[in-house]
């Protein structure tokens, strides 16, 4: 199996489109000559020991949850760590891939996997994903002859680059007709000239800014009302298991015990201040919180459970590694990191 037809297998599990516009997700390192994908190794972080071990069983695809290669990069030399592991991919000949945001965002994903952990529930998307759309603006205006319509459709044509256009006209009473043309943001400003070297045109400009449509179940965070509802003292034990971790960090809201009810309960995996912000909820749980949010997450009666970041994510691996390996042919093997960890720990 090559490269290119992973990646198709990867874009259908996960969209890239579904990734927040600041990420920088795909594929980001891709070795000079092809060869086939025999060994896919799962990461949450690139680090030296994740590299050591994709080179020792001779690895021919790293996909890393984070992405190893996030700023720009102006040169790669050996003194900057992530540089240094650019470099040996490229020199190992292994492609790297990064979904990131778009694992968060999908449904059924990291924060579907993240809030299953207390149980099931009434299972709603914090901050909802949008569809991503060709078309963002819609120009009205009015001709005066089907002639006209046609002369000024074709320069509307030509100005989008000689892309098809979606249009409709209606006839009015007065004989004139009503057009409107959906176009790019880029295709905009030269269509909206277009229309004002024609006098009746341009006397009734009308743009609408179209609205992306949602897309059901996909977005950042996730917010569950509890089939079951449970104490503080439950849920802390549940996330416990459900990230296999003896230790979590817990700050409980003002008027809270370890045996208040937890009826409805927010997640956003890795750090989800920005996305819980604001959100009533009896108990958040995330990866990380600074101390103010957390004080002003308590001072609002919501109690807090934080893992550290990538304790969050990390247990996805194993959910997506059954999903990635039975769309793959038995000849590649899908292995899980056994390096990879969250660098603190409790001591």
């Amino acid at each position: 199996m090559d490269l290119k037809e992973v990646l198709q297998v990867l874009e259908h599990l996960a969209p890239l489109s579904l990734a927040e516009s600041w990420d920088n997700v795909g594929l980001l390192i891709e070795p000079s000559k092809a060869r086939p994908i025999k060994t896919i190794l799962l990461t949450n972080d690139l680090t030296d020991p994740v590299m050591e071990e994709a080179e020792a069983m001779s690895c021919d695809l790293i996909i890393s949850y984070h992405p190893p290669l996030f700023q720009p990069i102006k040169r790669l030399v050996q003194k900057d760590w992530k540089q240094r592991l650019a470099v040996r991919a490229v020199e190992a000949g292994i492609a790297v891939f990064s979904p990131h945001t778009s694992w968060d965002s999908v449904k059924g994903g990291v924060n579907d996997w993240l809030v299953g952990g207390l149980g099931s529930g009434q299972v709603s998307v914090l901050s909802q994903a949008l569809a991503s759309a060709s078309h963002s603006h819609k120009v009205e205006f009015t001709v005066r002859s089907l002639e006209e319509l046609n002369t000024i459709m074709e320069e509307l044509k030509a100005a989008d680059r000689g892309a098809p256009l979606q249009h409709s006209v209606r006839f009015s009473d007065s004989s004139s007709l009503h057009v409107s043309v959906t176009c790019s943001d880029s295709a905009l400003t030269p269509s909206v000239q277009t229309l004002l070297r024609h006098p009746a045109a341009s006397k009734s400009i009308n743009i609408l800014q179209l609205q992306k449509p949602p897309l059901p179940g996909h977005g950042q965070g996730r917010l569950s009302v509890l089939d079951q509802p449970l104490t503080v003292g439950t849920a802390i034990q549940k996330m416990k298991s459900h990230l296999v971790l003896s230790h979590l960090r817990l700050a409980l809201g003002v008027g809270q015990t370890l045996e208040s009810t937890v009826s409805t309960a927010a997640v956003c995996a890795g750090s989800g201040a920005s996305v819980l912000n604001g959100v009533r909820a009896d108990l958040y749980v995330t990866g990380e919180m600074s101390h103010h949010e957390v004080l002003d997450a308590v001072a609002k009666g919501t109690n807090v459970i934080l893992s550290d970041h990538s304790n969050s994510e990390r247990g996805f691996l194993t959910v997506f590694r059954e999903r990635l390996a039975v769309r793959l042919p038995e000849s590649v093997t899908v292995a899980l990191s056994r390096a990879d960890r969250d660098p603190l720990e409790v001591v």
